[in-house]
């Protein structure tokens, strides 16, 4: 029988996270190194943000370089892990009766890959992507992910990609260093009281929590993956933060580890 693996939540940052090495890539690595090995991983990437659910289901995902204006290195890149029909079968089965469409063209996004290039740089655990519904409110996704939950006790590990705090219009571009706003480091510390209390009511209907969420969280792609790792988490286990930070003062790089 498989370990029970964690529910994960990696705040992604940048792209080019994935061809650096600083204080998150690091953490990112030694996290791949600590975790019990997923027979595969579940990704919910803030960038496969759509109408409808959807799951990866082809045998060789492609790496899609969804960005623009970096450097000629970062498009080189090539994450080439394989894909898991069962898996994805196993994703619609879990969320039955919703429609899940099999999907034969999507791949892996910057969110899912340059994570998974320092947790896994081998590239050898399949990797599978769901999408988020674009067009469903924040319990939606909280419920797909309790729902998903049964696939840890099968070595599956649900990764969530987004950024708790993800405001590009106040982040420091280029050289320019900027601590962190104070309305960044309220908001993560409000988040993180209260995912350590499993107080996870007010998470979920985070627009409520005034305009410190407004701030941290004007989109919601980036903040909803964090819900379905929430929702895969059995009451009361253990919630570590393995990785900390908040990069140009306006995106958190916040990991969050349940179990």
């Amino acid at each position: 029988m498989s370990p029970r693996l964690p529910a994960l939540f990696v705040g992604h940052g940048s792209p080019l996270n994935a061809i650096r090495e600083n204080e998150w890539t690091g953490a990112w690595a030694r996290l791949g190194r600590e975790l019990p090995r997923p027979h595969a991983v579940l990704s919910i990437s803030a960038h496969w943000y759509v109408d409808g659910t959807a799951v990866t289901a082809m045998g060789q995902p492609r790496t899609i370089h969804d960005f623009g204006g970096f450097p000629r290195e970062l498009y080189e890149v090539r994450y080439g892990a394989a894909g898991d029909a069962a898996l994805a079968r196993r994703v619609q089965q879990c969320l039955a009766p919703l429609p899940v469409l099999a999907d034969q063209s999507w791949g892996l996004d910057h969110g899912t890959w340059s994570v998974l290039c320092h947790l896994y740089p081998d590239a050898d655990v399949p990797v599978v992507q769901l999408s988020i519904d674009a067009r469903a409110g924040p319990r939606f996704h909280y419920e797909l992910g309790a729902r998903l939950r049964p696939l840890r006790d099968e070595g599956i590990l649900i990764l969530g990609s987004g950024d708790i705090v993800h405001n590009l219009r106040a982040y420091a571009w280029g050289a320019r260093v900027q601590a962190p706003y104070d309305w960044a480091l309220r908001f993560e510390g409000l988040v993180r009281e209260r995912l350590l209390s499993w107080e996870h009511a007010s998470l979920i209907d985070y627009e409520a929590l005034g305009e410190d969420a407004r701030l941290c969280a004007p989109t919601p792609e980036h903040y909803l993956p964090l819900l379905y790792v929430m929702g895969a988490g059995h009451t009361g286990e253990s919630v570590r933060f393995p990785v900390e930070g908040i990069d140009g003062g306006s995106v958190s790089m916040l990991a969050v580890q349940l179990g």
